[in-house]
């Protein structure tokens, strides 16, 4: 297959996975801040820990390991890794890689009973994935530089 032919259906992939990846991302925070209205080993504490691994195991990481290895073989066959706007949106990529290492964190917290951030807090939280979010898309679309 030439990468003419496969350029359409990695890009499709790249996009459902991105996509898959950011709707997890936005709820695993959103279950923390359900989380910190529980009392710890709770019957509901236990479900959202449960929710939250199966959330994080099956769909998030799924997602993002995906999402990188599609995005980084349009980086490397489409664009050579040349532009401002893809390393802007790289940098947004692995800072959101990052807080999903936060987050993965924060679930074995949760878990353990030991949170330390209140549902303020996960709310304020729940906002990085958003804005990176942003400055990505308006990296890839509008390629300001």
């Amino acid at each position: 297959m030439t990468i003419d032919i496969l350029y359409p259906w990695i890009k499709a992939a790249h996009v459902i996975a991105v996509i898959c990846w950011m709707a997890a991302m936005l709820y695993l925070p959103r279950l923390f801040v359900y989380h910190c209205g529980v009392k710890n080993n709770s019957g509901e504490a236990q479900l959202l820990t449960l929710m939250e691994k199966r959330l994080n195991r099956f769909i998030l990481l799924p997602a993002m390991s995906f999402a990188w290895l599609t995005g980084l073989w349009l980086a490397y066959f489409i664009y050579h890794f040349h532009g401002g706007w893809l390393h802007l949106k790289l940098l947004a990529v692995i800072i959101l890689s990052g807080f999903h290492g936060f987050l993965s964190a924060s679930l074995r917290r949760f878990a353990k009973g030991e949170n330390t951030y209140s549902a303020k807090t996960w709310r304020m939280l729940n906002e990085v994935p958003t804005i990176l979010l942003i400055i990505a898309v308006i990296a890839v679309i509008v390629k300001p530089f």
